[in-house]
């Protein structure tokens, strides 16, 4: 499997352009009964999770260890790129109110993930874990999935889906931890499904794979079209915990 922090090099421009965002209440539960808190996103990406924080009044380090990613962040006054990990995110100790995971807490390594979290957290502090995952519960969800499935290189998706963090949380003394849902749905033209398809890094981007897989998802597309159009179901999980 490629290193994490490689993953996304020659997927940023895709990354930034096509992932969905966060709804609005998913932040504000990351961020409810702090005033204006400073955040250490962690593995920030292109920066969709820092700018929405950022916008709702947070200072936040976005910290994204991949070159490409970390180029394609936002200018914005309340953000501070910052390159570094997860795992070691050279920030100064107790600095931070949130630590935040967006998309990226299934690349971590716990044991050293926490050691530098409590580093950097404040007294109070909270974690919070989100994704944003395809609702199975959807027609045309199942159908993409049923699309692209054959082509995964890795097992990505179910690292996230068997992703630890209640028991880490909970194991490193974590209190009221907790899960958040919130649904959204996307209508999405040809150009966002594929783009939003090509900056998966478990699937391919190029060659006769890709050829076969957007080839597939094309006449996905048409089927739907017929029927209202293509529309992505989500479920924005968030997962948090508090330390007091």
């Amino acid at each position: 499997m490629t290193k994490p922090t490689l993953r996304f090099g020659d997927r940023a421009s895709d990354y930034a352009r096509y992932r969905p965002s966060y709804p609005r209440d998913a932040i504000d539960a990351v961020l409810a009964g702090f005033s204006s808190p400073q955040v250490a996103d962690l593995g920030a990406g292109t920066g969709i999770s820092a700018g929405l924080m950022a916008d709702a009044g947070a200072h936040v380090y976005a910290i994204e260890p991949n070159a490409a990613m970390r180029s394609a962040i936002p200018s914005h006054a309340r953000i501070v790129v910052v390159d570094g990990l997860a795992e070691a995110t050279t920030l100064p100790h107790r600095s931070v109110d949130v630590i935040t995971a967006f998309q990226a807490y299934h690349w971590f390594e716990p044991a050293k993930l926490f050691a530098e979290v409590e580093r950097i957290r404040r007294s109070r502090a909270r974690f919070a874990a989100v994704w944003n995952e395809r609702d199975p519960g959807d027609a045309f969800v199942r159908a993409y999935n049923a699309v692209i499935e054959p082509y995964m290189t890795d097992d990505t998706e179910s690292r996230r889906r068997a992703s630890s963090i209640a028991r880490d949380l909970r194991a490193n003394g974590w209190s009221d931890v907790r899960v958040l849902e919130f649904r959204q749905q996307h209508q999405v033209d040809w150009e966002q499904l594929i783009g939003r398809t090509r900056s998966a890094s478990y699937l391919p981007r190029e060659g006769p794979a890709y050829e076969s897989m957007a080839a597939q998802l094309g006449e996905l597309y048409d089927r739907a079209n017929e029927y209202g159009g293509a529309r992505f179901a989500l479920v924005t999980s968030v997962h948090l915990g508090e330390r007091q």
